[in-house]
């Protein structure tokens, strides 16, 4: 495979408003109680920019910004927007909450409508161009992706019964179209893969990160929602009957996802 670059090119003003996206987002989740989400949300959001910063820019020098820009601040950002939008809305679709469409569709329209809205808005001088290069640790990925699936799937051959398995559809779902509408909704709004004149170019990163880069994150992330969820609620309260790891993984393939 060829080295696939991911670059984004946008305004600073795309960075102000997507700020004021995510205080927003924040205070709904808070409002609706979604207490662990928000947990989520914010751990997986500073992870990201640990992995970004420290592994991806000190450690492989694969991260490089335009002249003029703090590359520690810009990633600040990125990480903890993507990452605490991308794992918040995980969460909710693994605990299949009740309102599922209303954040997805929440979601979506802000990744699709905020390069517009910065586009029209923004003078189009000083363009934030940042990218980073992947030949140096898509292997390590495709490792950790390869080792969680397998986890999952030698439990799955294993468990005879039916309503204990763990639906794995279901997270190949998850890891994929989280990853591919952020990624899709960047290309459209002209924010991912700016620049590059070859279309094979850009589909080549939409469809390598959306096959990778969430999903190799879903078998641990599933795991640590059972292991979690049989002892506490989304509220962050103990529940009234600590539930056995099957047991809560039979509750979860259960219940259904309501439109």
């Amino acid at each position: 495979m060829t080295e696939i670059i991911a670059r984004r090119e946008f305004s600073p003003l795309y960075i102000w408003i997507d700020i004021v996206f995510l205080v927003f987002l924040l205070t709904l989740l808070i409002l609706k109680k979604r207490y662990m989400t928000v947990v989520v949300g914010a751990f997986f959001g500073l992870m990201y920019m640990a992995v970004d910063y420290g592994i991806f820019h000190l450690v492989c020098g694969s991260r490089t910004i335009s002249e003029g820009h703090s590359l520690f601040l810009v990633l600040l950002w990125m990480s903890i927007s993507y990452g605490f939008t991308n794992f918040a809305w995980i969460w909710l679709w693994i605990s299949k909450d009740k309102h599922l469409f209303e954040w997805s569709l929440l979601i979506i329209s802000w990744w699709f409508c905020a390069p517009l809205i910065a586009n029209t808005f923004s003078s189009g001088e000083d363009k934030i161009v940042i990218q980073r290069t992947t030949g140096a640790y898509h292997g390590y990925m495709a490792l950790i992706l390869i080792t969680g699936y397998a986890v999952i799937i030698i439990y799955n051959l294993f468990q005879k019964e039916r309503t204990k398995r763990i639906n794995i559809p279901w997270l190949l779902a998850i890891g994929i179209l989280v990853q591919f509408g952020w990624e899709a909704c960047l290309l459209i709004g002209g924010i991912r893969s700016a620049g590059f004149e070859n279309f094979s170019d850009k589909i080549s990163t939409l469809v390598v990160n959306s096959l990778l880069e969430t999903n190799l994150g879903m078998p641990y992330i599933y795991l640590i929602f059972i292991e979690y969820s049989r002892r506490f609620t989304e509220r962050l309260k103990k529940r009234d009957k600590t539930l056995s790891f099957t047991e809560c993984i039979a509750e979860n393939n259960s219940l259904k996802v309501k439109t």
